[in-house]
């Protein structure tokens, strides 16, 4: 699904958050490759489960036919520096609930780039009737956390150390929803 492209000002800094399109495949596999270098935030290592230029087409020719997929992207002087998707589900019992996924780049944080995703993926999911947004952050993205429970999502469970990470220790996941009525 498509949304309209929405300007934002923070700090300063202009950036646009829109659909994702075709013809920016090829940054969007570099940004994803770059992000998850950057953070531990993330579910992968730098490099894992890499997505070239074709995989984005697919997944964006994919999102952008599918009425409960939406893929964002966030633009800075015309270079994406995040993005934001929703998934949902095609099957009847899940048909009403979309996991929410964001990714920003380092240099870009506090301009409230994903927040601004979360706040239109959270606009488009409630216009079209989805109930319930989910979501997996690491327990120790305070800042996350704190956001995601501005916005309506309650913590609904902890998946105990679910994640190994380069200090060698173990980390809980927090699983979070919204539920719309």
């Amino acid at each position: 699904m498509k949304i309209n492209k929405q300007e934002f000002h923070s700090k300063g800094l202009i950036y646009t958050i829109q659909s994702a399109t075709a013809r920016e495949s090829e940054a969007l596999s570099y940004l994803r490759a770059q992000i998850d270098g950057e953070t531990e935030n993330m579910d992968r290592e730098k490099g894992e489960a890499f997505m070239d230029a074709y995989a984005f087409e697919k997944l964006i020719h994919s999102d952008t036919a599918s009425s409960s997929n939406l893929f964002l992207v966030a633009i800075v002087k015309e270079r994406i520096v995040g993005y934001s998707r929703c998934e949902g589900i095609n099957l009847k019992r899940f048909h009403h609930k979309v996991e929410f996924g964001v990714g920003v780049l380092k240099d870009f944080w506090g301009y409230s780039i994903g927040k601004n995703l979360l706040i239109e993926s959270i606009s488009w999911a409630d216009s079209i009737g989805i109930k319930k947004m989910t979501l997996n952050v690491l327990e120790t993205n305070q800042k996350a956390i704190d956001l995601y429970k501005r916005y309506g999502f309650e913590v609904e469970g902890i998946l105990k150390k679910d994640r190994y990470l380069s200090d060698g220790k173990f980390y809980s996941t927090v699983v979070m929803g919204r539920s719309h009525d």
